[in-house]
């Protein structure tokens, strides 16, 4: 019976577990299996004619033995100094972290032993992303920061709604997550094989942009953009740097950018932002609204955390600018724990570029959905279905009339008077919780009871035995 998808997803992910004797991290084994995967993949695609001759699938799994490491690292070093394009890309500065000949083998033979052709029909890039969730979900790997939420990504998308023959980008895009959905959604909306030669052109080769600054992190969105079919546009370097500044005349960018301050405090080192900080949210979104055109229609959703919201200094400064040069229209306040660094407060700020500079948000509408909210985890998965009531209010023809306690509007003369603080539009109290919030304690507390009941007997057992 073929495997699906997920079932290939956990087999995959569980051959870990046979290079824990080399030390090998979540993180490491990734990038390993990436580079394995591809020439897998590169077969099974009819890729290989793009692979040098003596490089290929057919070569590695060949190779036994002592062999077989030398060859494997010298095919890491052939691919990533003498290919050129993706593939050149992909094994960049790549490098093994597999001392043992007798577990490289046995990745590669489970690899090779796997049915692909299910996979290939739901999508190799579905199986690929499902391998970048396990690896956020990982505590132990460290890569929850560069995996946004699909959940959030999906909303975000589909509110945006991203057409053919516009310019996205994502300035910090980790493992690319938001331009592979946008595609998604472009690919259901629009039918395909009535698009003109341009189009198709455009869609395949400048569509989509992604900038990534971790040398590993780039590696796996090159691999998942080339596993979605999608031109790998991913450019390697720091959206912050003089490179950034190159980044402009976009339609729309969406966007969760690393939280934090520049390493040493250093302030970004491109000339065109105009409050420069050591607050890399704050350069972000700067550098953000400056690369979408003034001609109309630019736009862009971007994660920021609760401190862009009421930061002085700098961070009024780049409020009252975004603000101006912005129609700032909502905010929409997230709950906490969908992250996977814990207790970190996140916003998601939507906003249209102006065509004039100044005086182009009049009014932010703020939908709280963080107060009173279920505590989201393993017991509580955080699903789309969060978001009906957010997106009912957002999209509503008149706003003014959705009748929802979490949905309010401030004006921008308000707004002035609180110092340009946008950390607004939260209920105070607990006036909105809902019957299905209360189910995960009386979960948990069903629990306890039941574990607490199995050590009470399990104590008795043992005082009856003593006496």
């Amino acid at each position: 019976m073929p495997l699906t998808t997920q079932e290939i997803v956990n087999k995959l992910w569980n051959l870990c577990n046979v290079l824990r004797d080399d030390g090998i991290t979540y993180h490491q084994y990734l990038n390993e299996l990436t580079f394995i995967l591809f020439l897998k993949m590169a077969e099974e695609t009819d890729y290989n004619n793009k692979l040098p001759e003596g490089y290929r699938w057919v070569d590695l799994k060949q190779k036994e033995g002592i062999e077989l490491s030398t060859f494997y690292r010298k095919l890491l070093l052939h691919l990533g100094t003498e290919s050129t394009g993706k593939i050149q890309k992909i094994y960049n500065n790549a490098q093994t972290s597999i001392q043992e000949p007798a577990n490289l083998r046995k990745i590669i033979k489970h690899i090779d032993e796997l049915d692909w052709f299910e996979a290939k029909d739901e999508g190799l890039g579905e199986m690929y992303e499902g391998l970048l969730e396990k690896n956020a979900s990982e505590k132990k790997s460290g890569a929850g920061q560069y995996f946004t939420p699909r959940p959030l990504i999906n909303v975000m998308v589909r509110l945006m709604n991203p057409k053919v023959g516009e310019r996205l980008n994502d300035p910090a895009c980790g493992t690319y997550g938001f331009m592979i959905a946008a595609h998604h959604h472009i690919l259901n909306n629009n039918d395909i094989y009535n698009l003109t030669e341009a189009e198709n052109k455009h869609l395949q080769t400048e569509q989509y942009s992604g900038c990534e600054l971790v040398g590993d992190t780039h590696r796996l969105a090159m691999m998942n953009a080339f596993l979605h079919g999608m031109g790998g546009n991913i450019a390697l370097g720091d959206s912050l740097s003089s490179f950034g500044e190159n980044i402009k005349n976009k339609d729309l960018v969406l966007a969760n950018p690393p939280f934090g301050t520049k390493k040493g405090g250093d302030r970004p080192t491109r000339t065109d932002l105009v409050y420069p900080t050591s607050n890399k949210q704050l350069n972000f979104l700067q550098s953000i609204y400056r690369s979408l055109h003034t001609r109309g229609g630019a736009r862009a959703a971007v994660v920021l955390p609760d401190n862009v919201l009421f930061e002085d200094g700098d961070g009024q400064n780049v409020r009252k600018d975004l603000m101006d040069k912005c129609n700032l229209h909502t905010i929409l306040r997230l709950p906490t724990g969908i992250f996977y660094a814990a207790g970190v407060k996140t916003n998601v700020l939507f906003f249209d570029r102006g065509t004039t500079d100044k005086s182009n948000t009049k009014a932010v509408w703020f939908y709280d959905m963080r107060t009173n909210m279920p505590k989201f985890g393993k017991r509580t998965p955080f699903t789309e279905s969060y978001f009906t009531d957010f997106e009912k209010a957002y999209n509503a023809n008149d706003r003014a009339e959705v009748k929802n306690e979490r949905w309010s509007c401030i004006t921008r003369e308000e707004i002035t008077k609180k110092n340009d603080s946008l950390d607004l539009g939260l209920i105070a109290d607990d006036s909105i919780t809902k019957a299905e919030d209360i189910g995960e304690p009386i979960d948990i507390a069903k629990e306890a009871l039941t574990e607490l009941t199995s050590i009470t007997k399990e104590l008795n057992a043992i005082i009856k035995a003593l006496n």
